[in-house]
C-alpha cells in the first residue's frame, strides 16, 4: 500500500475532491433554478460529472510488469472498488444526492506480466478471488457459472527482453507498480545463464550501466513510459542499493525527465524467507499539484539518492584520484592458510633457487581482522608476473597449491581463471606499484557498521573486502576518519549485508570527497609536512590510534613478538590463558558500539583539527559542511 496509496489512490481522490465540489455545486443551483426545466438540466449536468468520473474509474488501469501471484494487482483492485463504492456514497450523500448504481470497477481494471506460468495463472486466479470477496462482503452478487472468466490482461511472457534481443513493449496503462525481482548484476550469469544476460544487455546497451541489478531494468522501462506521457505515475520496489553507485544511475535519468515524489528510502522487507532493505519509489511528471514525501514526511524535493536537503550530493563527481585508492585483492581459491602452516614453511631450507619462502608468503587480512580480532591468517602470493616454472621452485607453497586451488580453478565456469592458476584472480597490480615504497597504508572494510580507518603493514596482504588507501601520512589518516569524510561517505554510499551497512568503495565514497585546500591525495605528504593545519590534523590522529591500540592491546595482557624471520610486523599474543579470554572481546566494532568518553574526545579533537583546515567552527552542522564540500568537490578540489 506504500505504492498503491500515493501511484494510485491519492491522486483520484484529489481528482474526486475536485469533482464532487463541482457536483454539490451543480445540486446547489438546481434547488435554486425558478423552473422545472432548468432545476432538471442542473442535475443532468451534475449526474454527468458523476458518470464521467465512473468511466474514469471503469477504464483506469495499473500495469504489474512483473506480478509474480498477484499482491499489488490484489490490493490496487480491492483500493480502485473501495473508491469506486464511496465515490457513490458520497454523492448520493450530498444535498439532493445522486442515485448509485452497480459497481464497475473490476479485474479487467488490473494488467500483468509474468514470465513464470504457473505463478501467472495464480495472479489470475488472485484477482478473480479478490473480484468476488469484495463483492460479497460489500452485498453484490456475482456471477455463479463460470465461477472465474479467462483474464487476458495478465500476460504471461518476458517484462524485459524478447527473443530477438528486442526490450518489449508493455501493454498501455494508467499507471504501473510492482514489485521486479531482487537479482544482482554478479549473480546474472549463474541465475540467468549467460545468452539470456548478453541479450538482456546488449538490449539495453547506452541506457544502463552494464552491471546494473535485475530491478534497475524494470525502473528504466517505466521510467521512459513516464517521460514520454505513455503512463502518469510508476512505483516500484527495489533494493535499498538503488541509492547509490551504478545502480542509481536509473533514479539520475529518471529524476532528469521526472520528479521522485514519494519515496521510503530504507524500508525492512522478506522475500522467500529473508529479511533485505529495500526503497520505495514513486515518480511522475512535476505538477504544481504533486505533493512530496520521503520516508512519510512532507519534503521539498528527493533526489536520486532518496534523500532531502539543501546538499544534493548526487550532483557530486568524482576528482583526481589516480593510484590512491583500491580494492584489495581477490584470490578465487583457497590461497590463505593458517599462521601456524606459514611460520613452518618460513622455518624450511631454502629452495632450489637459493630463495626463501617469505618471498611468497604474506599476513593476510579482511574485513573481519579489522572490525574484530587480527585471526592469524596468511597467504601464498606469487604476485601478478611470476611464471608457473618460477612459481613451482618455492616447493612447499606451490605444492599446497597445485593440491587445494588447481582443482577448483579447472573446474570453474569463469573465463580464463585456469590459466594463471597458482596466482590470485585479481592480483592488482596498480595496487602493488603504489603500495611499494610505503611502510604502511590505510585500510577500511568496503562493508561495516561503522566507517573504521586502520593502519596496516605494507607487507600485508588486504582482501578484496577492504579499501585500501595507499597513503602513510597522519595527516591522511585523520581527514578520512572525521566526522566530516565520514557524513560525505555515508550520504554517497551504497548499503549491504544483514545489518545494511554502509559500503565504501574507492569510485564512489574516496574519489568524490574533496580535501581541504593543500591537503589533497594528489599532493606528496612532504610538501604539507610544516602546515600548521596537517600538522594538528597529525597529531590528533596519532593520538586517537595510540588510545585504540592501547585498548585493543593493553601491555599487561599481550606480549608483541616477531615472526621466524625479520621483515614481517610483530604480532600481539596473550599473556596467560586469562588474558586470551578477556580480550576476546576487546574488537574496534565493540568500542565504537559503547564509544566511551575518551574515545569520543579523542576523535572530537580531531575533528576540530580537520574542520579548521576547511576554515569552518569546529561545531559545523553535519548539513552545512556537506552542502561547503558539495561546493568544493563542483569547483574542483584545490591541490
Amino acid at each position: 500500500m506504500l505504492i498503491v496509496e500515493p501511484v494510485v489512490i491519492r491522486p483520484l481522490e484529489a481528482e474526486w475532491s475536485e469533482v464532487k465540489e463541482r457536483i454539490a455545486a451543480k445540486l446547489d443551483q438546481e434547488k435554486r433554478q425558478k423552473t422545472i426545466r432548468a432545476a432538471n438540466m442542473r442535475r443532468r449536468e451534475a449526474e454527468h460529472l458523476l458518470a464521467e468520473f465512473q468511466e474514469r474509474l471503469r477504464t483506469f488501469t495499473v500495469l504489474d510488469p512483473a506480478c509474480g501471484s498477484g499482491n499489488f494487482l490484489f490490493l490496487a483492485l480491492k483500493s480502485l472498488k473501495d473508491l469506486e463504492h464511496r465515490v457513490q456514497l458520497e454523492a448520493e450523500a450530498l444535498d439532493r444526492g445522486l442515485q448509485r448504481s452497480l459497481p464497475q470497477v473490476g479485474p479487467a481494471n488490473v494488467k500483468g506480466i509474468e514470465i513464470n506460468p504457473y505463478a501467472a495463472e495464480l495472479a489470475r486466479v488472485s484477482v478473480w478471488i479478490g473480484e468476488i470477496q469484495w463483492m460479497r462482503s460489500n452485498g453484490f452478487s456475482g456471477t455463479r457459472e463460470p465461477i472465474l472468466d479467462p483474464l487476458e490482461t495478465i500476460e504471461c511472457r518476458d517484462a524485459l527482453v524478447t527473443s530477438e534481443g528486442w526490450e518489449t513493449k508493455w501493454p498501455a496503462a494508467d499507471v504501473v507498480i510492482g514489485n521486479p525481482p531482487f537479482l544482482g548484476a554478479k549473480l546474472f550469469l549463474e541465475t540467468l545463464g549467460p545468452d539470456y544476460t548478453e541479450r538482456l544487455r546488449a538490449a539495453y546497451k547506452g541506457s544502463l550501466p552494464a552491471f546494473s541489478d535485475l530491478v534497475c531494468y524494470w525502473f528504466r522501462q517505466a521510467g521512459e513510459l513516464v517521460a514520454s506521457g505513455a503512463i502518469a505515475r510508476a512505483g516500484l520496489v527495489a533494493t535499498n542499493s538503488i541509492r547509490g553507485g551504478s545502480n542509481r544511475t536509473v533514479l539520475d535519468q529518471i529524476a532528469e525527465q521526472a520528479a521522485i515524489f514519494d519515496a521510503w528510502s530504507d524500508e525492512p522487507w522478506v522475500v522467500d524467507g529473508a529479511a533485505v532493505r529495500v526503497s520505495l519509489v514513486c515518480f511522475a511528471k512535476p505538477t504544481a499539484q504533486l505533493s512530496v514525501r520521503l520516508n512519510g514526511k512532507t519534503a521539498s524535493s528527493i533526489a536520486p539518492d532518496l534523500t532531502t536537503g539543501t546538499a544534493d550530493l548526487t550532483k557530486a563527481r568524482r576528482l583526481a584520484r589516480a593510484g590512491t585508492a583500491f580494492i584489495g585483492g581477490q584470490k578465487s581459491g583457497p590461497f590463505v592458510i593458517p599462521g601456524r602452516l606459514a611460520r613452518e614453511w618460513l622455518g624450511l631450507p631454502t629452495n632450489p633457487n637459493g630463495h626463501p619462502n617469505s618471498d611468497v608468503l604474506k599476513p593476510w587480512i579482511n574485513g573481519l581482522d579489522l572490525t574484530r580480532r587480527r585471526r592469524d591468517k596468511w597467504i601464498v602470493d606469487f604476485g601478478d608476473s611470476m611464471t608457473e616454472s618460477e612459481a613451482a621452485l618455492y616447493e612447499a607453497p606451490f605444492a599446497h597449491l597445485q593440491e587445494h586451488v588447481l582443482p577448483m580453478r579447472r573446474k570453474s565456469t569463469v573465463k580464463g581463471i585456469a590459466d594463471r592458476w597458482w596466482q590470485h584472480w585479481r592480483p592488482r597490480p596498480a595496487m602493488r606499484n603504489a603500495l611499494r615504497n610505503l611502510s604502511r597504508y590505510i585500510a577500511t572494510p568496503i562493508v561495516a557498521k561503522h566507517r573504521l580507518f586502520l593502519w596496516i603493514d605494507a607487507c600485508v596482504s588486504p582482501d578484496h573486502q577492504l579499501t585500501v588507501v595507499a597513503r602513510d601520512d597522519d595527516t591522511t589518516f585523520g581527514i578520512l576518519h572525521s566526522r566530516f569524510h565520514e557524513a560525505w561517505s555515508l550520504a554517497l554510499c551504497t548499503w549491504q549485508g544483514k545489518g545494511n551497512d554502509p559500503r565504501y568503495t574507492p569510485t564512489t565514497t574516496f574519489a568524490t570527497f574533496p580535501f581541504p585546500t593543500g591537503l589533497s591525495p594528489a599532493v606528496p605528504a612532504a610538501a604539507y609536512a610544516e602546515n600548521p593545519h596537517a600538522m594538528a590534523i597529525a597529531e590528533a590522529a596519532r593520538n586517537l590510534v595510540a588510545l585504540r591500540d592501547r585498548w585493543l592491546n593493553p601491555p599487561e595482557w599481550v606480549e608483541w613478538v616477531h615472526e621466524p624471520v625479520p621483515g614481517y610486523p610483530k604480532r600481539p599474543v596473550p599473556c596467560s590463558d586469562i588474558a586470551a579470554e578477556a580480550i576476546k572481546s576487546r574488537t574496534l566494532t565493540n568500542l565504537y558500539n559503547e564509544r566511551p568518553r575518551w574515545l569520543a574526545d579523542a576523535h572530537a579533537a580531531l575533528d576540530a583539527a580537520v574542520a579548521a583546515a576547511y576554515g569552518w567552527p569546529a561545531d559545523i552542522a553535519a548539513e552545512r559542511a556537506l552542502k561547503e564540500l558539495l561546493e568544493l568537490n563542483l569547483a574542483g578540489e584545490p591541490r
